[in-house]
């Protein structure tokens, strides 16, 4: 099932910040920055959320209610790649995995050794490459069946990524993260990010 853009924004704050909870305020100023929304928008996307995912409010599995307070992923967060060098600067973070980047090429698709392995029917075996060269990441698509989007758009040509540029593979939506140096991978460890 597939979710709106702000429920996905939610759910990749929550994930990044797992396992700790995130304000309500924090929440409304990250997913609706410069506007004014009630406390019934952000209930609306966390029922979206758990809608697609199977959870529910009563007996979650994945996204906790922390009352007077705000939310919290509660699931496992898999850390997938190898993370303690510059290669882990660059990450995909796909549902509940966070994907380290190489320099180099990545391969997203559903192809075996694909460093970005998307398990979807929709998505091409080689559906798009990520290319990560003298600290600059380029999406290029590989002639894929369903086409590759980046922040909405398809791409009919390599495009440069940025921290936070949403990727689409078809109907699988990821999102591309930087990181400026292995510190501040730590600093988000010591935020709530697990690293394995």
């Amino acid at each position: 099932m597939a979710i709106s853009p702000k429920a996905f924004a939610l759910l990749e704050l929550l994930l990044d910040r797992a396992p700790d909870a995130v304000a309500k305020d924090e929440i409304q100023r990250s997913v609706w920055p410069k506007t004014f929304v009630t406390e019934s928008n952000l209930t609306n996307l966390v029922s979206e959320i758990r809608a697609a995912v199977g959870d529910s409010a009563s007996r979650p599995r994945f996204i906790r209610t922390v009352h007077r307070f705000g939310y919290r992923f509660q699931g496992e967060v898999v850390e997938e790649g190898h993370i303690g060098d510059s290669e882990a600067l660059y990450r995909i973070i796909l549902g509940n995995r966070r994907i380290a980047l190489v320099t180099g090429e990545n391969i997203l698709g559903r192809h075996p050794d694909a460093q970005v392995r998307v398990d979807q029917t929709a998505v091409s075996r080689r559906h798009a490459r990520i290319r990560i060269r003298a600290g600059k990441a380029r999406l290029e698509d590989l002639q894929s069946r369903n086409g590759t989007f980046l922040q909405g758009r398809r791409l009919t040509a390599p495009a440069e990524l940025h921290d936070g540029d949403s990727i689409s593979l078809g109907p699988v939506r990821m999102i591309f993260r930087v990181f400026s140096s292995p510190a501040s991978t730590e600093a988000g460890s010591s935020e709530g990010l697990t690293e394995t």
